[in-house]
C-alpha cells in the first residue's frame, strides 16, 4: 500500500474592495481632490501550524493592512495606480510571514460607462528573499 503524500496548504488572507479617498490621476478632473479607489489584496502565508488557543496572536493580524492602505492613501498624491500598487506591495511583502500578494486598486468613477478601471500586480518572494 502506498502512503499518500503530505498535505500541502496554502493561507490566504483576504482584503475586497477596501474603499480609500485617494489623491490619484494625470487628469485635470482627477488632480481637483481625491477620488474613491477600491483596493484588494490577497496574502499568501508560509506554512503555520492551526491555531490552537483561538488568539490574534496566534495568526497575522490583518489590520496592518488597512492601515498601511490608509496610510498611503493620505500620504501623498499618486500620478499613477501602478505607483500606489508597488508601495502597497511593499508594505505587504515587508511582513515575514507573507509569501506572496496580489494587489489590485480599481478607481470606479472615471468613466461613466465603466464599472471600473484599475490596475493589479502579483508578486511572490523568491527563496533568496
Amino acid at each position: 500500500m502506498t502512503t499518500p503524500p503530505p498535505f500541502e496548504e496554502t493561507r490566504r488572507i483576504l482584503l475586497r474592495r477596501y474603499e480609500v479617498e485617494v489623491r490619484m490621476g494625470i487628469h485635470d478632473f482627477e488632480q481637483a481632490g481625491p477620488q474613491r479607489l477600491w483596493v484588494t489584496v490577497e496574502l499568501w502565508l508560509g506554512p503555520r501550524e492551526a491555531p490552537k488557543a483561538d488568539q490574534i496572536e496566534e495568526v497575522l493580524d490583518y489590520d496592518f493592512l488597512r492601515e498601511a492602505i490608509g496610510r498611503l492613501a493620505a500620504s501623498r498624491h499618486f500620478n499613477l495606480q501602478e505607483t500606489f500598487v508597488e508601495a502597497v506591495m511593499d508594505a505587504c511583502l515587508a511582513r515575514d510571514e507573507v509569501t506572496g500578494a496580489l494587489v489590485r486598486t480599481e478607481k470606479p468613477d472615471v468613466y461613466p460607462d465603466t464599472e471600473a478601471v484599475g490596475f493589479e500586480l502579483t508578486r511572490f518572494k523568491t527563496g533568496a528573499d
